[in-house]
């Protein structure tokens, strides 16, 4: 909670109750929130996709309809350089500060800052693990079971779940500490689920020396964790330990630490798949109504908090902004799918109720 009458989440506020300035957008004042447009336009589709289900569905669609409408963020002055043209350094720096947001699993806006919530988590903990585990390395894995029709989902991430448990208590497991994420997508042939987890594995550097595990090694050990009688597939890499934040892309094979961080919580299901097939997505929905998305094991429990309250407002390598920060409100235009600034939004007019 933050001090004074402002909560984590302020309230909604229609845009109404300030003045569109018609040239102010968010993305072309701060490039680097361009995000905010395309997660929120992808939310005003998934309520559309509830907005035809059942009465819980339809709860659901409010809320991500209301769902970070207005924005507070904190812009910083820009720093003092000698440079004559504008460069990153010199741009004044937005923060976001306050939203209210609808905490719907497949909201695609909530989706995202969880996402970011849980890199900021391993950001923050990578320093003193490090300092504690000099010598540790990294593994990027990817675990795969067949796909299944998506009203068995909830049977098959059962499956999996249990299998994983097995896995990780097989002595040649070679992992101190791991993070576990599910993803889902969706077959464009068949409609099918294709659900596999992504992971990241803390490994001893006597794994390198003679505890190695070959590819066909941990596809095995897979297929006997889920006891099927068919090869999954399996995708294992070394992963480059770098504390420096990389703008990677989805679906791009990471090969540096915040490659495979973005690529392990980026988002468990497609926004695009939630708004190609509206009945398929209300399926896996269903499906999915509390399963756990991602896990922490060994000793990275000690680093990275599960239990805490989620702040969707952070985000990893954010610095809290200046004392002297401009606080300023941005209003969802559905019309043009972007952010506009909004004038005399007082801050009284924000305190949030439960």
């Amino acid at each position: 909670m933050s001090s004074g009458t402002w909560m984590e989440d302020p309230p909604i506020l229609s845009v109404k109750d300030g003045t569109v300035n018609q040239d102010e957008y968010l993305s072309d004042l701060s490039p680097r929130h361009k995000p905010w447009d395309v997660h929120r336009g992808e939310a005003d589709e998934v309520q559309q996709a509830y907005a035809g289900g059942t009465d819980r569905h339809q709860r659901y669609a409010l809320r991500v309809e209301q769902c970070s409408q207005v924005l507070e963020f904190a812009r910083d002055p820009p720093k003092q350089v000698s440079q004559q043209k504008p460069t990153q350094s010199s741009r004044q720096k937005y923060t976001l500060k306050n939203a209210w947001f609808c905490r719907v699993r497949h909201c695609p806006v909530c989706q995202w800052r969880r996402s970011l919530m849980w890199q900021a988590k391993v950001y923050r903990a990578l320093p003193s693990l490090l300092r504690d585990f000099p010598d540790t390395r990294f593994l990027f894995m990817t675990l795969t079971i067949r796909n299944c029709p998506v009203s068995e989902l909830r049977q098959t991430l059962d499956q999996m779940r249990r299998a994983w448990v097995r896995l990780t208590q097989l002595r040649s497991f070679p992992a101190r500490g791991w993070v576990r994420a599910v993803e889902i997508t969706r077959s464009q042939r068949d409609r099918s689920a294709h659900p596999h987890y992504h992971c990241l594995l803390m490994v001893p550097p006597a794994y390198f020396q003679g505890d190695y595990l070959k590819q066909a090694e941990w596809a095995e050990l897979w297929r006997q964790c889920l006891r099927i009688d068919y090869k999954p597939v399996v995708d294992i890499r070394t992963v480059k330990l770098d504390l420096v934040q990389s703008s990677q892309r989805v679906n791009k094979p990471p090969a540096r630490m915040w490659e495979a961080v973005a690529e392990i919580l980026k988002y468990a299901v497609k926004p695009s798949d939630m708004i190609r097939d509206h009945e398929w997505f209300l399926q896996l929905s269903d499906q999915l109504q509390k399963t756990r998305g991602v896990a922490i094991g060994g000793i990275l429990k000690h680093y990275i908090k599960e239990r805490e309250p989620e702040k969707l407002t952070e985000e990893p390598g954010e610095e809290t902004p200046a004392i002297s920060a401009e606080q300023l409100f941005f209003g969802w235009k559905r019309e043009v799918r972007k952010y506009r600034k909004l004038n005399n939004v007082g801050k009284e007019r924000a305190v949030h109720v439960e």
